[in-house]
């Protein structure tokens, strides 16, 4: 059996100007990164705002556990797929961490026969936007402690600067530090810290961003620091906005890329889902809207975190209205939830297939109360038997009312994920039921939004919150940030805070720790448990089985 990488090197790539031309994109709006990458250029876009828009549909998926989900790998299949029965279809995804690539998790271009390709590219540095992204926020950083050495005219209080430094790796040591150490000629000395890139604001303003103009105000409105007097100081009164914006000009261009089926998929932008609002770029979403008659994207982790953001943030901010929903689940998941070790997944056990059923029929509840129709996606693992496999199809049927269909395209490619890519097909076709809407209005205070999210979807008793947080909340409304989404942080590993409370837990207290206002990203962090916007490297990393073999070539990637 060949891993991802080879299966990944074993297939001939397209120039990127002929998969460029399946959408109608012509050369010249193409800014080429060698033969098979290439960003599409903003100005051309922009030309395209008047065209009508495809279809949408979101990847979602059930709550993750070790045993593995696959949401990008279905992203990738099902995008194949609905090439493969005659629409012209693009995906979007978002771009991959180091932090994760060189931690626990992996790579995020997919997988077997559904992955996006050059792989090692995506995976690593690709086109440098998430350099870019990390140099726009420490820019920021430096040119805040600057304004303080040279004088401070905005009175900044240093005990109130709120923005960290950034670096787009798992670093727990870089989680709270000490600047400016050294004497006189370096500053004065304050508490600090670091956050990974994809928790950055920037990333979230980037991924929001519609043109250029936008972009910027949206970087002049962050909130950085208060003045002793606790009034607001922002990066326009820094007056960095305009540089970091240079710095993110080339980045702000969608990244175009294929599919090992030659099909065209967008990569662009990459916010993680459990720690900032998990969707790729509005721009690349917009793009692949203008120019394909049906796009699929993902966002990250379960139904609880990445879907709900990109329903209450994306689409809320770009005015998307999503048409269809496929909810991923595995046979092994299902198990995990339903009460059994990783050892054991591989022996059948249809009694904890219906228990963890429990999970995924509140994800397909979850989805359906923002009016969005969905099918269950069924990935297949070769420990999986007949009897577990008609459980769930099943139990979708007569508990939760939906489709759930077989798919095999880590194996197979377009060919094992046709039937699901009919079922969506004909979810796209069929008139509306009911339509989309956002699970709290604007209007709706910042406390009780998070409380109708725990309410609704995660089946929380409460939200428990102290009176500094009551307060912090009680101030951003005050100064006018009430109407804004709230973006909430919290394991991905459980609807609870509790990562160890698997399968469909009811009756807890959702606990905020602490919130912060991302007043250019226009939502509202609340950061909820033991979540860390820096996360740390596993006890054994990937990065110790990554190493370049003989010829130069990559190994241990995935």
């Amino acid at each position: 059996m060949m891993s991802d990488i080879e299966v990944a090197r074993s297939v001939t790539m397209k120039p990127i100007s002929e998969v460029a031309s399946r959408l109608g994109i012509p050369d010249e709006a193409l800014n080429n990164y060698g033969k098979h990458i290439a960003k599409v250029d903003n100005a051309y876009l922009a030309t395209l705002a008047d065209k009508p828009k495809g279809k949408l549909v979101l990847v979602t998926a059930i709550t993750p556990t070790p045993a593995g989900e696959g949401k990008t790998t279905t992203t990738v299949g099902l995008g194949d797929a609905l090439n493969r029965i005659g629409k012209r279809a693009a995906i979007c995804l978002r771009e991959p961490s180091l932090g994760p690539c060189f931690g626990v998790k992996g790579g995020a271009a997919g997988g077997g026969w559904a992955q996006v390709v050059p792989m090692e590219a995506i995976n690593l540095h690709f086109t440098g936007d998430f350099h870019a992204i990390t140099s726009a926020h420490n820019l920021l950083a430096a040119m805040i402690d600057n304004h303080i050495y040279w004088g401070n005219d905005l009175g900044i209080d240093t005990r109130r600067v709120a923005w960290r430094r950034a670096i787009d790796m798992n670093d727990r040591s870089l989680r709270q530090i000490t600047s400016s150490l050294g004497g006189v000629s370096n500053g004065f000395a304050r508490e600090d810290g670091f956050d990974i890139t994809v928790a950055s604001e920037v990333m979230a303003v980037f991924c929001l961003a519609k043109d250029y103009t936008d972009l910027e105000a949206r970087l002049a409105k962050i909130v950085v620091a208060e003045t002793r007097d606790r009034k607001p100081v922002t990066a326009g009164d820094i007056g960095a906005a305009p540089a970091m914006t240079v710095l993110l000009k080339d980045a702000l261009a969608p990244n175009l890329v294929q599919t090992l089926e030659g099909n065209p998929a967008f990569v662009h932008g990459g916010p993680f889902a459990n720690i900032a609002h998990g969707c790729n770029s509005v721009s690349a979403t917009q793009a692949a809207l203008r120019l394909a008659d049906v796009v699929v994207t993902e966002a990250g982790f379960g139904a609880d975190l990445g879907a709900e953001k990109f329903f209450d943030i994306k689409c809320r901010k770009a005015g998307l209205e999503p048409d269809a929903a496929v909810i991923v689940a595995t046979i092994r998941a299902l198990k995990m939830h339903g009460g059994i070790g990783k050892a054991d997944l591989s022996k059948e056990n249809v009694a904890a297939v219906e228990e963890g059923f429990a999970n995924l029929a509140r994800h397909i509840e979850n989805v359906a109360k923002f009016g969005v129709p969905s099918v269950v996606c069924i990935n297949k693992f070769v420990t999986d038997t007949d009897a577990e496999i008609e459980t769930v199809i099943r139990l979708c049927k007569e508990q939760a009312g939906v489709d759930a269909v077989l798919c095999t395209h880590w194996a197979d490619g377009s060919k094992g994920t046709e039937e699901l890519a009919r079922k969506v097909e004909a979810i796209l076709d069929a008139p509306r039921a009911t339509p989309f809407t956002t699970l709290y209005p604007d209007d709706m205070p910042l406390l009780k939004k998070v409380e109708t999210i725990a309410k609704e979807l995660y089946r929380a008793s409460a939200v428990s919150a102290d009176a500094k947080v009551r307060k912090q909340l009680a101030d951003y409304e005050a100064a006018g940030f009430g109407h804004v989404p709230v973006c909430i942080a919290k394991t991905q590993s459980s609807f609870s805070a509790d990562p160890n409370a698997k399968n469909a837990p009811t009756g807890h207290v959702l606990p905020i720790r602490e919130v912060r206002l991302s007043a250019g990203a226009e939502f509202v962090i609340v950061i909820c448990g033991d979540i860390m916007t820096m996360p740390g490297l596993p006890k054994v990393p990937s990065a110790l089985h990554i190493r370049l073999d003989a010829n130069g070539e990559i190994e241990g990637l995935s």
